[in-house]
């Protein structure tokens, strides 16, 4: 006796139902099928994960294969074909910016045109 009230022996709680035991069963075979599918998905999720990875990985190491060659072609005095193309458009760009902000500004006089130049415009464009 437990304060004025009489214990009873046994488990506290619920009592478990009764339970057909053919859908017990039936019902785990299907948590196992979808947890099987579950897991399926997971993998193709992470196996197109890697695989789009590599990929970039490969991207870039073929465009830093590309940049140690235009390097060494430059420590031999010559200047590849692609950055001259930078390099022009990038001056083309330049230019029509400097342009648009001299007539933004209302600068008409020929002698008001100023240039901005990078550190690449000091390179000479020949081979």
């Amino acid at each position: 006796v437990v304060g004025g009230k009489v214990k009873k022996p046994g488990k506290r709680g619920r009592k478990p139902a009764k339970i057909d035991l053919k859908a017990k069963l039936e019902r785990s075979r299907q948590s196992a099928r979808e947890c099987r599918a579950r897991k399926k998905l997971r993998y193709q999720y992470l196996e197109e994960l890697v695989s789009s990875r590599e990929r970039a990985i490969c991207a870039l190491r073929e465009e830093l294969e590309m940049y140690k060659q235009w390097c060494m072609a430059m420590d031999q005095g010559k200047i590849p074909s692609e950055i001259k193309a930078l390099l022009t458009g990038e001056e083309q760009n330049k230019s029509q910016q400097n342009s648009s902000r001299h007539m933004k500004a209302g600068k008409t006089d020929a002698n008001s045109n100023s240039c901005e130049y990078s550190t690449w415009d000091s390179l000479s464009l020949e081979e």
